[in-house]
């Protein structure tokens, strides 16, 4: 529909002569007139825009063809809904060692392991300096072998003086007097055997063992470095039990109440893309103060590609629902008077005809949102399309 506007010329020549002046004011005055008629203009036009539209939905005279509305359709359907609170987590290991030395550390004599290699508990690893360690353990072992001499002779003393005192040769004070530096010479053999195992036990510390079975995934030492277990750079032999993993997460605190040991979680690895199911075998106590959540654990299967420290998603369920109306998110709308969505119902002429159905949600997880009430299951939801359709007007897909 359009409008033309026609000026008179007996109105445009009065415009003229009124205005007089000069040949410039004159020009000047017939822009602005025109402006001001295009502005009209453009305000008209858009109330007929308007009009048309109001028109086009109210006269049911106009053919069907012209109004049906193409759309995609979606089945609503009734199925056991899950919630998963998704939250990032990383892989560890129960048993991770940490090697040290025994005793105060030392330099490095031998290494008998290299990085990747398999070990097993009590497996001899590396041996440090004990140079003057056994130094201690032979004085020991010399001062022990000389008073089992000095015994030996304080006994035959000993022995000798008691056959004497029996056949009345002697006094009973020599007999006293070798009795007891053979009790003096005794105990001291008990000091020394104990110094001898202290020196002993003090050389074993120069030989440093696995305490676990494993694989050595650090061994950051070479031969004549100084051992000490652990640098500003991080541990020198770390010990890794790949048998038994388990997915570590923090979780913020307002799920606290909602989770306990036993929960089922999806665990996902993202560089696998492979998941797996689980259940959380433990679930902190504390609440960091820091990261304002709590520490939840899951063991997963053994996998050989399951590497510490390897990122993955922990996906805990935190609601479920038996029998839950389902449609997709993005199918769901708002208003003023709240929630709602269009479904096909069968209209005129056999086609098919939007209708609005107000809705109560519940959880969303992915794609899916929960219907509590205003849907049955069944209906056919439209998931596409629905941005400019109203209430009754044919849709098709």
């Amino acid at each position: 529909m359009r409008i033309n506007y026609r000026i008179p010329l007996a109105v445009s020549s009065l415009f003229l002569l009124a205005c007089g002046g000069t040949k410039t004011d004159k020009l000047t005055n017939l822009k602005t007139e025109l402006q001001q008629l295009r502005n009209l203009q453009d305000k008209t036009a858009d109330k007929i825009k308007k009009l048309e539209d109001e028109l086009a939905i109210l006269d049911t005279s106009a053919t069907s063809s012209t109004k049906i509305k193409l759309v995609a359709f979606t089945t609503a359907t009734v199925q056991n809904f899950k919630h998963y609170v998704d939250l990032q987590g990383k892989v560890d290991a129960d048993n991770i060692s940490y090697i040290s030395p025994r005793g105060a550390g030392g330099q490095v004599k031998s290494i008998f392991i290299r990085e990747g290699q398999y070990v097993k508990k009590g497996q001899l690893l590396l041996k440090l300096d004990d140079a003057i360690i056994q130094q201690q353990v032979t004085a020991a072992r010399q001062q022990l072998n000389g008073i089992k001499t000095q015994l030996n002779f304080a006994r035959n003393i000993y022995e000798r003086q008691n056959n004497l005192w029996k056949q009345g040769i002697g006094t009973e004070v020599q007999l006293i007097q070798a009795r007891t530096n053979v009790e003096a010479l005794e105990d001291q053999l008990k000091a020394a055997n104990e110094q001898v195992k202290v020196a002993v036990e003090q050389a074993n510390t120069t030989n440093v063992y696995s305490d676990v079975n494993g694989v050595a995934d650090v061994v950051s030492i070479r031969v004549g470095e100084l051992f000490t277990g652990m640098t500003a750079q991080g541990p020198q032999i770390k010990i890794v039990n790949n048998t038994s993993l388990k997915v570590v997460s923090n979780i913020p605190e307002n799920y606290i109440s909602q989770l306990k040991k036993g929960t089922p979680v999806l665990i996902f690895f993202p560089d696998l893309n492979k998941e797996v199911s689980a259940a959380l075998s433990l679930v902190g106590q504390s609440i960091d103060p820091t990261l304002r959540g709590f520490i939840a654990e899951a063991h997963v299967p053994f996998d050989p590609m399951l590497k510490p420290n390897q990122t993955a998603v922990m996906k805990v369920m935190n609601y479920s629902s038996e029998n839950a109306v389902l449609v997709p998110v993005n199918a769901v709308q708002s208003d003023e008077t709240g929630k709602y969505v269009f479904i096909a119902r069968n209209g005129k002429n056999g086609n098919k005809e939007a209708q609005k159905v107000m809705v109560t949600i519940g959880m969303a997880y992915g794609n899916l949102i929960e219907i509590k009430t205003g849907l049955k299951g069944g209906e056919q939801v439209v998931s596409e399309g629905y941005q400019d359709i109203y209430e009754g007007q044919a849709i098709a897909d």
